[in-house]
Parts: C-alpha cells; sequence; structure tokens
C-alpha cells in the first residue's frame, strides 16, 4: 500500500440541529431543520485530502453498527483508504452540532465512541502505512498521548508531521517538538501559549511561541482574515478568498487541513499548500449540509486561478 497521507482522527456521525438560538438548561425550543451525515474532524480532513487528489489513509477505531457503515461508505466515495479497525465491544462516534440560522456559525458536542480508546498498539498495527506515507496529520480528539506517539512514528520514519490541535487543549513542549506544523485557530491558540490572537500581529507574536516551544512552524488559522504563517525565519499573512457567501462554517478548519496536507503531498511549497487548503476550506463554507461538503481538486484550483498569489 502506498499512501501519499496518513490521518489519525475520529469519525463521527454529525446530528446537526439548525435553529435561531440554542436552548437554555430545562429549555425545549422548535428548530428549523434537522439532518443526519459524516463527521469527526480526522475523517472531514481525510476526506478533504482525498477530494483534494491526494492518496490517503483513515487511521481510526469504528464500532461495527450503520454509522460504521456510513464511514466506510464516506471514505470510499471520496477514494479514502480505510485503515480503520472494527469492534463490536464499542460504538462508533456521533455529535451533536448547533448551527446558528442566522451566522452559520456552529457550537459542537463530540462523543468519539470506541475512538477514544486508540492507543499505541493501534498505531503499531500501521506502522508500515505510518512509515511509507509522506505526510501524517492528527487532531486531539482521540487520546493526546496516542497522538504524540503516532506523531513520533511518523517522524522518525521521515514523514512530514502536522498537528491541528482542535478541540483546544494544553499540549506539552515535547508534542510541539513532533511537529513541523502546528495549525490552531484563535481559540486554540491561545489554549496552548496562553496568548490572546485577535489580529495579524498577535498571531504572529504567538506563532513565534509555538515556534520557542518546538514546533518547526504554524499556521495560525484566522476565519474570515485567513492564516497567519511563520516558519522562524518569516512571518507571512495570506489572506482569505471569496467564493460565495458563507453558509455553514462547520467542517472549515478541517478543510483547511486536509487541503494543505494534500498540497504538501503532492510536492507544493509550504505557502502554496496554504493557500490550497484555503481555497478549499474558502468553497466548503458555501455549502450548506450535515457534514462539510468538501471540494474536488479542479474546483480548488479553479479558484486559485481566480485569486493568484
Amino acid at each position: 500500500m502506498s499512501l501519499d497521507i496518513v490521518i489519525l482522527g475520529v469519525f463521527v456521525a454529525d446530528t446537526a440541529y439548525r435553529a435561531s438560538r440554542p436552548p437554555k438548561m430545562g429549555e425545549t425550543i422548535l428548530g428549523k431543520s434537522f439532518a443526519l451525515g459524516p463527521g469527526g474532524k480526522g475523517s472531514n480532513q481525510a476526506v478533504a485530502a482525498g477530494m483534494a487528489g491526494a492518496k490517503v489513509g483513515m487511521l481510526t477505531k469504528l464500532g461495527v453498527d450503520p454509522f460504521a457503515d456510513m464511514a466506510l461508505a464516506t471514505w470510499s466515495k471520496a477514494g479514502v483508504t480505510s485503515l480503520a479497525s472494527q469492534h463490536a465491544d464499542g460504538y462508533t462516534g456521533a455529535a451533536y452540532i448547533f448551527i446558528d440560522d442566522a451566522t452559520g456559525d456552529n457550537a459542537i458536542i463530540v462523543c468519539p465512541g470506541i475512538a477514544a480508546s486508540l492507543g499505541p498498539s493501534d498505531i503499531d498495527a500501521q506502522k508500515d502505512a505510518l512509515k511509507s506515507c509522506k505526510v501524517f496529520l492528527t487532531q486531539l480528539e482521540q487520546p493526546l498521548e496516542t497522538a504524540e506517539y503516532a506523531l513520533d512514528v511518523a517522524r522518525n520514519a521521515g514523514a512530514t508531521t502536522i498537528l491541528n490541535p482542535a478541540p483546544a487543549a494544553e499540549l506539552p513542549d515535547s508534542m510541539l517538538a513532533l511537529c513541523d506544523y502546528v495549525t490552531p485557530n484563535e481559540s486554540e491558540t491561545e489554549a496552548i501559549t496562553g496568548l490572546s490572537v485577535h489580529t495579524v500581529e498577535d498571531a504572529t507574536k504567538a506563532a513565534e511561541e509555538l515556534i520557542r516551544r518546538g514546533a518547526r512552524a504554524a499556521i495560525i488559522t484566522l476565519g474570515e482574515n485567513g492564516c497567519l504563517f511563520n516558519d522562524g525565519a518569516d512571518a507571512v499573512h495570506v489572506p482569505a478568498m471569496s467564493a460565495g457567501p458563507v453558509l455553514e462554517t462547520t467542517g472549515a478548519g478541517d478543510a483547511f487541513n486536509g487541503g494543505f496536507a494534500a498540497g504538501l503531498a503532492q510536492g507544493m511549497s509550504p505557502l502554496e499548500a496554504i493557500r490550497f487548503g484555503t481555497a478549499t476550506a474558502s468553497i466548503s463554507v458555501t455549502r450548506q449540509g450535515t457534514a462539510p461538503s468538501m471540494p474536488a481538486r479542479a474546483e480548488i484550483e479553479d479558484l486559485l486561478r481566480q485569486n493568484p498569489g
């Protein structure tokens, strides 16, 4: 098996509720719509990378249930190779997503299910894939210790390593030292560094702190303000791109990370890969649905032609 990218993460079935506001504790309100579909940061990133043309494998654990069937069908459609093991003694994860009907902003509760038990033995079972891939990407929906172990295995094998530190958490310097790229958003950056990020200048200072603590490079995503890239030598602000009206921001960060990983795996420079990831995310937020609708490579390249760097 020859894979460009291996992604460690979780799959969850997203239950998405669209309403004018979230309910207060003890309150019941009427929603505008409901939808069920595939999600989970790792899975979303794998789908984004696969749709962008990369050969990608998804390393996780699933139950033996309808949500697992959904995961396998989703990956197959996007050209993602399953590196998942299935277990009858646990359930495939699920997530509650509240979507503000007016803005498209979201709030999420994730229950990873059997994937919460991902451990070093699961990484060891797929060491051949990690040792042969070009890029390894993970997040923090599975145990942090497992993510750190996998980063170590991939780094020692010569893969380019990316950590998307989401959900937000404090990270040990030992983990940051295993990252060629760390890709937090504003709130995740604050959780790691203690520094608030509201402006590009704030992001520049926070990126310097991430590098000081061991990361080789930092990419701080700034929503509609694009992202800040710092590799210790240069700090570059990469602006966002417009692909149309923003309908839903669910999965935008996953689209960016999947597109960025695909760009690196396909030989792009870091800044070229960042622009590729930015275009991927910019298209994803123009589409409304249960799960993020990741664009195909041709769509990404078309948007990049419209927004020459």
